[in-house]
């Protein structure tokens, strides 16, 4: 699998025009998530073989937190993404993720309700050690 990027709420953000030129440096195919999409699953929207669409367009709100899925990442590649986006100054996207066989059969907002609460919980154990 190529690797690629699904990305959210990063379009004319200052993350989304420092992360770009990272991305494309690596050679790391980007895939902007609009939010009509949100209800395919995150299998189908990385491009892996054989995850048919759903044909089902979301048509609420949704969230507006930036959110990144790394799809088709070797441990290398991943370290070196983190690094160049920290050499980059890109701003901190606290929701982020690596496509697993688990999560690939989740929608966005599954894994976005995951993620968050994954976030908040690490928040929640930071400042319980201060």
């Amino acid at each position: 699998m190529t690797p690629t990027v699904l990305l959210y709420n990063l379009s004319g953000t200052d993350a989304g025009r420092k992360l770009k030129p990272v991305l494309l440096k690596l050679r790391i195919r980007i895939r902007i998530v609009e939010r009509e999409s949100y209800l395919e699953t995150i299998g189908h929207l990385a491009g892996i073989e054989g995850m048919e669409a759903s044909g089902q367009e979301y048509k609420e709100e949704g969230f507006s937190d930036p959110m990144m899925i790394m799809c088709g990442f070797s441990g290398e590649l991943l370290d070196l993404l983190l690094a160049q986006m920290r050499k980059s100054a890109v701003p901190l996207i606290p929701l982020k993720a690596m496509l697993t066989p688990h999560n690939m059969f989740w929608n966005s907002l599954a894994l976005h309700d995951e993620l968050t609460k994954e976030h908040e919980a690490m928040k929640t154990a930071r400042q319980n050690k201060k």
